[in-house]
């Protein structure tokens, strides 16, 4: 007789339990192979309903260029020192203020989340500063620090900072108490506990809060280069591509083009490094590597 867990797998024994046996291959995660090709096989329907768009003149071809147009222009810009010149000074950019929003925030969600005066004291002010739109503080930034590269690098922090701050400090939350009790029970202190067990039990969350700032530094970089439209930077670039007579729209996509698939990489490799190094956390969570 076949044990409980063999009836999972054993399609005659679903079906006396009354689950089909494709109902249980349909349960199964996809396999990353599978998941790449559903990702290219929308990225292509995508661009084909520009090209058709843009060629059966649905859209003016002066506003909205076919993405066979777009594609390449965006591949011959990368033989252009003048855009590689502004795509690094915004991956500078976005590099810098990642990088400081996470030294600060990591640091202050583990105070927050494990000292519950100080959460409760600061609580109203968090509150108040996050809803803050980050574009809102231009002028005020630009005539304290001034502005160029400090600028973005000061918004992209103020953004970037919240979702770690807040993935810190619910991961935090969801540490396991008895881990801490027995850990405390040995006669270890507070600041070892964290270091022990809370700081690595949220470590799966502080990390999905990088990913997710990645994403908001990236728009925060470009939408402060448009804004500002002076200086160097793919946002500066797409401003006065915009502002030419007449605009330079295959220029404009061009450039969002390469800020987009900045962001897909970048995603992409978070993720794989995530899964990597947190293989227990999404196995507890029963997802496939």
């Amino acid at each position: 007789m076949a044990v409980q867990g063999d009836r999972r797998e054993d399609p005659h024994v679903a079906h006396h339990v009354g689950v089909s046996a494709q109902t249980l291959s349909r349960a199964r995660p996809a396999s990353k192979t599978t998941r790449w090709s559903r990702r290219a096989a929308g990225a292509l329907v995508f661009a084909a309903l520009i090209e058709l768009t843009s060629r059966t003149g649905l859209a003016d071809p002066e506003f909205l260029p076919p993405a066979t147009e777009i594609v390449g222009r965006a591949v011959a810009l990368l033989g252009d020192p003048a855009f590689t010149g502004h795509a690094l000074t915004s991956l500078l950019a976005w590099a810098m203020g990642l990088g400081i929003a996470a030294a600060i925030a990591v640091p202050l969600g583990l105070l927050l989340g494990s000292v519950p005066i100080i959460d409760a004291a600061m609580r109203s002010v968090v509150e108040f500063l996050r809803p803050i739109p980050s574009v809102a503080l231009i002028p005020l930034v630009a005539l304290v620090i001034g502005t160029g590269l400090q600028l973005r690098v000061t918004l992209v922090v103020y953004a970037s900072l919240w979702p770690i701050l807040y993935n810190t400090m619910y991961g935090l939350r969801g540490v396991d108490p008895l881990a801490k009790e027995s850990l405390r029970s040995y006669g270890f202190g507070p600041l070892a506990v964290l270091l022990r067990v809370s700081l690595p039990s949220s470590a799966p969350f502080i990390t999905t809060g990088v990913r997710l700032a990645a994403g908001v530094a990236l728009i925060l970089t470009v939408s402060t280069e448009i804004v500002a439209g002076r200086g160097e930077g793919i946002g500066v670039f797409i401003f006065f591509a915009g502002i030419a007579v007449p605009a330079r729209m295959a220029d404009i996509l061009a450039g969002v083009f390469w800020v987009g698939l900045f962001g897909v990489v970048v995603n992409a490799l978070l993720v794989a490094a995530e899964r990597r190094a947190f293989r227990w956390h999404h196995a507890q969570l029963g997802e496939r590597p």
